[in-house]
């Protein structure tokens, strides 16, 4: 999760064109093992690496080797990742070990762990299959535009006031819902918005890394500093349509220095593609009073 503390918004996205793809690159070692270079690109509060990006990384490596391990003609896709945050990683290389748990024919399981200089950052498990082309039978989902209105405000602020992540893609966030946009205090822990890779289009991958792309929820109640995620889960639906992800961002309970916060990922076709949950360190200021 992205530093809620100085948030500042544009209107206008960034004019970088690095794709979101070239941050996944791995370079095969042997034995399920692999190597990736971690940017200051995708970094958060405190120059860290953004959760939804590592969870989109050990998700590529598992599915990799599953498809190595498996020599399967159709690439595997994920179904559910779930991932430990044990520490967290800065930019600079990066080791990926894969171990496979299962191999079936409907669904698979691969354990991958992330370290960097020696020490384990994140212990991930990777479910995969095949992602489903059944036309939805009942589903209940938020009521967004397909596509980010005029107003709605980008996440490329002003250097050195937003992290690099806010320009890595294409986030707009809905300001009817981001109360923390007119210094609002102690507003409900839900904020809305869109998002898109630059210079491509989304795919699972992507759906994975846009359910923790929003800023935290805290920036509603007026919480400022850095949520740092201790454990994230993502459920894969759908393969997303092209163009703009729809996002709503939600929490449940903020107590005791933690939060939970729950987003769910609609494609432009108006279909589910993911859903995220996550349990994460909530600095709250003294003076900041729950809602």
């Amino acid at each position: 999760m992205s530093s809620s503390g100085s948030l500042s918004f544009d209107t206008a996205p960034s004019s970088a064109a690095t794709p979101f793809s070239a941050a996944l690159a791995l370079r095969p070692r042997g034995d399920g093992r692999y190597t990736a270079e971690l940017t200051n690109a995708w970094t958060v509060g405190g120059g860290k690496q953004h959760g939804g990006l590592l969870l989109a990384l050990t998700t590529r490596a598992g599915l990799l080797a599953l498809d190595a391990a498996s020599g399967a003609e159709v690439p595997s896709e994920p179904l559910a990742v779930s991932a430990d945050f044990l520490r967290a990683p800065g930019a600079g290389p990066a080791q990926l070990a894969t171990q496979l748990v299962k191999a079936g024919r409907t669904v698979s399981v691969v354990r991958v762990e992330l370290s960097q200089d020696d020490r384990l950052m994140l212990l991930a498990t990777v479910t995969a299959g095949r992602l489903p082309d059944a036309p939805v039978e009942w589903a209940d989902l938020p009521e967004m535009a397909a596509e980010p209105p005029p107003e709605a405000r980008a996440t490329s602020g002003a250097p050195g006031r937003v992290p690099p992540l806010a320009t890595a893609c294409e986030v707009r966030i809905d300001p009817a819902t981001a109360a923390f946009l007119r210094n609002q205090r102690g507003a409900e822990p839900m904020i809305r918005g869109w998002a898109r890779p630059l210079g491509e289009q989304p795919d699972p991958l992507f759906a994975v890394l846009a359910g923790d792309i929003l800023p935290p929820v805290l920036a509603n109640i007026g919480a400022p500093g850095w949520a740092p995620t201790v454990q994230l889960t993502a459920l894969l639906r759908a393969r997303p349509a092209p163009g703009w992800l729809r996002l709503e961002s939600s929490s449940r309970t903020i107590a005791g220095g933690w939060l939970d916060e729950d987003m769910i990922v609609v494609d432009s076709a108006g279909r589910l593609v993911c859903q995220a949950r996550q349990l994460a360190l909530a600095p709250l200021a003294s003076d900041v009073v729950s809602a």
